[in-house]
């Protein structure tokens, strides 16, 4: 028995979108659905289909533009709400706008949050916890998804392999976003493994001696 993660890396942005489930009941979790094309839905949808898994959570840790693109594509498919930070809910409403921004050919769709998450909440898949914690800075709305029992902990663009998000978008903070990391990640076991929205996982104690940035 076991809590496994999967990756996929989706996009033009290079986004990664995780797949997380308990090996026994197969209950699933999609983190940050960033699929843009029929063949990363496939990809996505072969995965789930070959392993049986049954789709209970779709989660974001921000709602930025590369980390949303596949939302209405799950939420259709796999009759399940999004689950994020309603301090997010600005940018839910504005993923056409952030398209524009971006000077992206595909029109990108609004989304709309389904289930409020808020720091300290519980999701659960079979008889293992996920704990919420509370990310502002990227992104006022921020979270990170911390699997005790499994020894990692999803940063969406919190805390990268050396870095950290940037914060030169809309309502971003840099300093709210160090605290963030500071008090909500480093606090973390040394060895707990960490896997971001972009690039190579590392763990909290290689961050805490490495990143320039903290």
């Amino acid at each position: 028995m076991a809590l496994e993660i999967k990756g996929f890396q989706f996009n033009m942005f290079g986004e990664t979108t995780y797949l997380v489930w308990d090996d026994t009941t197969r209950e699933a979790m999609i983190v940050d659905a960033g699929m843009c094309n029929t063949e990363e839905r496939e990809e996505l949808d072969a995965f789930i289909d070959g392993l049986g898994l049954k789709i209970k959570y779709l989660v974001n840790t921000h709602l930025h533009i590369d980390h949303v693109f596949g939302v209405p594509y799950i939420k259709e498919r796999y009759k399940v709400g999004l689950s994020a930070s309603m301090e997010d809910e600005f940018l839910a409403e504005r993923i056409e706008q952030q398209s524009y921004m971006f000077g992206l050919p595909q029109k990108a769709e609004n989304v709309e949050i389904d289930n409020d998450l808020r720091p300290g909440d519980i999701l659960t898949l079979g008889n293992y916890l996920i704990k919420v914690i509370g990310m502002p800075g990227h992104s006022p709305g921020g979270i990170a998804l911390y699997a005790p029992e499994g020894n990692f902990v999803l940063t969406g663009d919190s805390l990268f392999q050396g870095s950290v998000g940037r914060t030169d978008l809309p309502r971003g903070d840099h300093d709210e976003l160090i605290q963030s990391v500071k008090n909500g990640l480093l606090v973390l076991p040394d060895d707990t493994v960490v896997f971001p929205g972009h690039g190579p996982s590392t763990t909290i104690g290689k961050e805490k001696m490495s990143n320039p940035f903290l």
